[in-house]
């Protein structure tokens, strides 16, 4: 069951070989320096050289290394985006599915008797929910009216007495999620979110983006060009992620008892 991941990472790590020395190639043909290229590409040299000589091992996740090699080859004035759709960061596995007969199921041997009475339990249980539920809601949904009484005229000259105003109690509006995070992107990023433990965003997002995410306890940040990536908390002056180029992951609040509060 171990197989197929070994031999899709050898399949990146051949496929990383080879697009490595075609940017390597072009980039010494233009006679063009490496720091040249992570400066344009805000990438640090020591990734660039990695991918130029295959060591996958140095790199971090394949969907970071398909986005350095785009931004590389854009660098150098190749398509970036083609170039970098040779490299696959993922690997398709077909899952072995285990089939059972329905007809082996201990449900296919019910009878029709059982089968009635399933259904009559099923109908009674639903009609005294629905039931419960209207009657909270009819009960929860009573508006509080104060009625006053409108005084007897003594005489003509007095003046008429308007009707009595009905109040009506509402529930209080829901507040706000205590956490705030807005991010504003600078350059292209990967970037990932996380809200309350929960996948809220996953992606490349370009360069002017911005984005805010709230939630209950905690969230958390991740990017791949976290220099590129400005992050502000609950309102608070905003900054940098990290250093162009990093791959850097920060938590709002950062310690985890404060989001217990």
């Amino acid at each position: 069951m171990k197989k197929p991941p070994l031999q899709t990472n050898r399949e990146q790590a051949e496929r990383l070989a080879e697009l490595g020395h075609q940017l390597r190639d072009r980039r010494e043909k233009q006679d063009i320096s490496l720091e040249k290229v992570a400066g344009t590409t805000c990438i640090q040299p020591r990734l660039l050289r990695a991918i130029e000589q295959g060591k996958i091992e140095e790199l971090p996740e394949p969907v970071y290394i398909r986005s350095f090699i785009r931004q590389y080859a854009d660098a150098i004035g190749l398509n970036g985006v083609e170039f970098a759709s040779e490299f696959p960061t993922t690997g398709v596995m077909a899952l072995p599915t285990i089939r059972t007969s329905w007809r082996s199921l201990p449900g296919a041997q019910l009878r029709p008797v059982h089968l009635y009475l399933m259904y009559m339990a099923l109908i009674f249980g639903a009609v005294n929910g629905l039931s419960y539920f209207l009657n909270r809601s009819t009960q929860a949904s009573v508006p509080v009216v104060e009625l006053q009484q409108p005084a007897t005229p003594a005489g003509p000259t007095l003046p008429i007495q308007q009707p009595a105003k009905t109040k009506t109690i509402s529930p209080a509006p829901t507040s706000d999620k205590p956490i705030r995070v807005g991010v504003t992107l600078t350059e292209e990023s990967w970037v990932r979110v996380m809200a309350d433990d929960k996948v809220a965003y996953e992606g490349e997002l370009p360069k002017g983006t911005q984005r805010t995410w709230t939630a209950d306890r905690q969230v958390v940040v991740r990017a791949g060009n976290a220099g590129g990536v400005i992050v502000s908390y609950n309102e608070s002056q905003a900054k940098p992620l990290g250093q162009p180029g990093e791959i850097q992951e920060m938590a709002f609040p950062p310690d985890p008892q404060m989001a217990l509060r």
